[in-house]
């Protein structure tokens, strides 16, 4: 974790615990090279076994060392349960996937209490975990779940922690939730509550391959040779690299821009974007300007910046925010879209404060 060096005589100086500090500039340096390292050996990873999605990829990953739940919406077959698998195979992390089906109870999930028999021939409850416990969780075709089942994931994305047969348990850190549903199929599913849309750090929508890659899919999978993938990525240092991404640092005007973009999404107040007002009937909540803020210092990481600039802050605003904005019924009926707001609210907001007092 970035912090400052303790060496004595050494002063102002910014360490990460993989590197010994030597002299200020070089430190930092070397852990931003460290990061960027360790994210390039990530996507080179993944990029033996999923092809193309070069943007989810990058959202993936983002979401990974900024410690956040992801969800990921797209038809059929497009391989988002294959990327959460192969994320899990190349980190050095326990990993759980729990099929989502309308009959899944949350005692499924978070585990019950049964009856154990003792040596002595007494019996006793005894709690049996359930699959929660883990460091990353699949939760494949999650809206297929009824919303009592949905709702037992709230407090573990949340506060990484379960209420389960009786008592307080806390999750094993770092906890990652992954989740897929099919935006077109919906019989037999249950739209994801606000509340817990809210939970996930990024919503990513993936869309089909190209002509190129739909060939290098076929050619990969149709050809009997299965990609040969190895963990490049221990549990301590993607505990020390999740923690250097809360220390870079965000300049004021930054932060006061993720702020204004948060206000402008919402609708009939002072700070609102006329198309928000139009089309929206509630704006983002507080969590997306951090999601902002936490997936702008990744992305500056990931840049080789050791500071979050407004591109990184632009780059992330769509899939930080648009599973946070509630339409209303006239965009529905237009067929208006929560990107297509979003892309108009970053037109509408000035970088510079100040042009929007002139």
């Amino acid at each position: 974790m970035v912090s400052n060096c303790a060496r004595e005589g050494c002063q102002n100086f910014v360490c990460i615990g993989l590197h010994k500090c030597q002299n200020g500039n070089m430190s930092t340096e070397s852990a931003v090279q460290s990061f960027r390292d360790s994210y390039a050996t990530l996507r080179a990873e993944i990029g033996k076994v999923i092809v193309g999605h070069e943007s989810i990829v990058e959202g993936t990953l983002i979401a990974l060392f900024a410690g956040g739940n992801l969800l990921l919406e797209g038809v059929p077959g497009l391989g988002k349960t294959l990327l959460v698998r192969t994320l899990s195979e190349v980190l050095d992390l326990s990993f759980n996937r729990i099929q989502f089906t309308p009959d899944l109870m949350p005692a499924d999930i978070l585990g019950t209490n049964i009856v154990m028999e003792t040596p002595g021939g007494r019996r006793e409850f005894e709690f049996q975990r359930g699959p929660i416990f883990a460091h990353l969780i699949l939760a494949d075709e999650i809206n297929r779940a009824t919303p009592k089942t949905q709702s037992a994931l709230l407090e573990a994305m949340q506060e990484h922690q379960v209420t389960a047969g009786g008592e307080l348990r806390k999750l094993i850190e770092p906890f990652f939730v992954m989740a897929t549903q099919n935006p077109i199929d919906q019989e037999g599913t249950y739209p994801l509550p606000e509340a817990q849309l809210d939970r996930f750090f990024f919503k990513l929508l993936v869309g089909y391959p190209s002509a190129e890659e739909l060939t290098e899919v076929l050619t990969r999978t149709t050809s009997g040779v299965r990609a040969e993938i190895s963990k490049v990525l221990s549990h301590e240092t993607l505990i020390e690299l999740m923690g250097m991404v809360r220390e870079v640092p965000v300049a004021s005007h930054v932060k006061d821009y993720a702020v204004r973009l948060v206000l402008a999404t919402h609708p009939r107040t002072d700070t609102a974007a006329p198309i928000a007002t139009q089309y929206l009937r509630f704006g983002s909540s507080p969590r997306g300007g951090q999601t902002l803020i936490l997936a702008g210092k990744v992305r500056a990481l990931t840049q080789g910046r050791f500071n979050v600039s407004f591109d990184d802050i632009e780059a992330v605003t769509a899939p930080a925010l648009r599973h946070r904005l509630i339409l209303n019924f006239e965009a529905e009926a237009e067929g208006i879209t929560t990107d297509h707001i979003l892309a108009q609210v970053l037109r509408d907001v000035p970088r510079d404060a100040q042009a929007v007092n002139a």
